[in-house]
């Protein structure tokens, strides 16, 4: 019967595949991770003080302790205390090379990434030159700022002449009607004070003849 894919395994199958199927472990990374804590805490001074003051405990007890709870006769040299040092020294080194080597590895990949990301930024840089170059290329053919400007100064002053002219015709048509105005108010008054004068010739002309009585 094939199996359904949208449907979970039995447990006594899905714990055999889990058995079955090789187990992915880091061991080598695991280890290296603790070679480099260990490297990292002998090049610390909090290792070397305990260090020298295990080492300063040690050979005060063995030199003047009780001779009966000695375990390490000074008359022999500190053999043991030589032997744990020297295993130390020797555990030591590998454990610094294992550390350096992860170390190495690590700024390996930094190199990497770092060049990967410096050759995007090299490929971005140049598609943003290009793309700038096509701008100016297209702005030839587009008028520019200063162009523009000197473009609207020029009809904004075409502007400010016409409406001078404007302002100039206006106060002569003003000027030529007022003028008008005064010609024909004075023709009146000309006119008027003729007729005026005519009218006082005509009664004095009047209050001149002789009545009939007295012809």
């Amino acid at each position: 019967m094939p199996e359904q894919l949208d449907q979970p395994l039995e447990e006594g199958r899905a714990r055999r595949l889990r058995w079955m199927r090789p187990r992915r472990h880091t061991s080598s990374d695991t280890s290296g991770r603790v070679s480099e804590a260990i490297a990292r805490f002998s090049g610390t001074p909090t290792f070397l003080i305990w260090l020298t003051l295990f080492v300063i405990i040690w050979m005060a007890w063995n030199t003047f302790g009780p001779s009966s709870m000695r375990f390490d006769k000074a008359e022999l040299g500190f053999t043991a205390l030589t032997l744990m040092l020297s295993l130390q020294a020797s555990y030591s080194a590998p454990l610094i090379l294992l550390a350096q080597n992860r170390q190495d590895d690590r700024d390996r990949v930094t190199a990497e990434q770092d060049r990967q990301r410096a050759q995007a930024n090299l490929e971005d840089t140049e598609y943003l030159t290009r793309e700038i170059a096509s701008l100016r290329l297209a702005m030839n053919e587009v008028a520019t700022r200063d162009f523009v400007r000197s473009e609207l100064r020029d009809m904004l002053a075409e502007l400010v002449e016409e409406e001078r002219r404007s302002r100039e015709e206006i106060v002569g048509e003003i000027v030529e009607e007022l003028a008008d105005e005064h010609d024909e108010r004075a023709e009146h008054d000309e006119h008027a004070e003729h007729e005026a004068q005519e009218e006082r010739a005509g009664h004095e002309a009047q209050d001149a003849e002789p009545g009939p009585a007295g012809a």
